[in-house]
């Protein structure tokens, strides 16, 4: 039997967050109606107005409740950016965006680097085919948890202490996930990155994990690169890749690297994942407060966040609409200008709306 309308229905929550998250995230919302009602389905939004306005107002972040309810009430939650000169240190962009990864415990941040047009790639003479690979980063333990502290602040004594914290648990999911996803999509490369020969301790971990799980995946070829090689080779040759899977750190450092290989933040969406659970989808970029209001901010990222969470909630056909209409746009120069193009924030999302409409 085929899918009811009624099971087709998916409740989204939205917080758009500051500067240019603010202008993009609707565009990406426009690109999310046309490609919801091309495909029959059902979708029901719901905004929270968290951010930097909403902090300055009455002291509001993340409320205490917030994770249960998504969990709850929702399918899925799309997150714009955070960030803004007036809050002091940003505090409430911590507190919300690490508090919706670590509170509903979303293990994985997947972050695709595909390159869409050979001309937006800063290497030379490399095609579509050579750009295209995921970052799998741990996203809940690593040295994003915040444990640690200073002695003797302030003086000329002052000791910093930062603690990396890997358990066993949270490397043998992450790397599961990566082989599950490398397996699920006929892919026959992955490489595992840390960095065992200095971090003897926790990455000693990642290693014994690692020789333990890649036994249970025969059909894929495991390897294992140190963090500073793997960048090396992103660079050299990034076709070698298919699957990356790291730590929290080296994963955020790899990502971006990879992002501008493909041809910038402005196209580098990702998603925050707990298998069967609700999940978060962003832009990579900032909030940019320096061009925020200037309709010059680009909305792919945010679209290409849309169908990474359409794929998430099992919408295949409106996923590669999307994508196929950023592939069209930047094939046809319907951009903004930090793709060479002359539209505006919101133009460059409605042309992506009405192509996933007439598709």
């Amino acid at each position: 039997m085929g899918e009811t309308k009624v099971s087709s229905r998916k409740r989204i929550a939205v917080i758009p967050g500051d500067g240019i998250g603010k202008e993009v995230i609707p565009e990406a919302l426009k690109v999310l109606r046309a490609a919801a009602a091309k495909g029959g389905r059902e979708l029901a939004l719901t905004e929270f107005d968290w951010g930097a306005d909403r902090y300055l107002r009455d002291g509001t972040t993340l409320p205490e409740d917030a994770p249960e309810m998504f969990r709850r009430d929702y399918d899925a939650i799309l997150l714009g950016a955070l960030g803004d000169p007036r809050v002091p240190g940003n505090q409430h962009g911590a507190d919300i965006l690490m508090g919706l990864r670590f509170k509903p415990d979303l293990y994985v941040h997947a972050r695709p680097c595909v390159l869409f047009d050979r001309r937006l790639t800063p290497l030379r003479d490399r095609s579509e085919k050579e750009i295209d690979f995921v970052v799998l980063r741990e996203n809940t333990e690593g040295l994003y948890v915040g444990m640690g502290g200073f002695f003797k602040k302030g003086t000329a004594d002052e000791i910093a202490v930062q603690e990396d914290v890997n358990t066993r648990k949270g490397v043998e999911r992450i790397l599961r996930y990566a082989f599950e996803y490398a397996r699920g999509r006929g892919l026959q490369r992955l490489c595992m990155s840390d960095k065992a020969n200095a971090l003897a301790f926790g990455h000693d971990l990642w290693q014994r994990v690692f020789a333990e799980v890649r036994r249970d995946y025969p059909g894929i070829q495991a390897s294992h690169m140190y963090i500073d090689n793997l960048l090396m080779q992103m660079v050299r040759d990034p076709s070698q890749f298919q699957v990356i899977v790291t730590c929290n750190l080296f994963g955020d450092i790899a990502s971006d690297v990879g992002a501008q290989l493909a041809g910038g933040l402005g196209l580098a969406p990702s998603g925050n994942i707990h298998p069967g659970q609700v999940s978060m989808f962003e832009p990579v970029h900032g909030s940019a407060p320096d061009i925020a209001g200037k309709n010059i901010a680009n909305p792919m990222g945010a679209a290409l966040a849309v169908s990474m969470m359409c794929a998430h909630l099992g919408w295949t056909a409106e996923a590669r609409a999307i994508e196929n209409a950023v592939r069209a746009a930047i094939r046809e120069g319907k951009t903004t200008r930090d793709l060479g193009g002359p539209l505006g924030t919101r133009e460059a999302g409605e042309w992506l709306a009405s192509r996933v409409a007439a598709t």
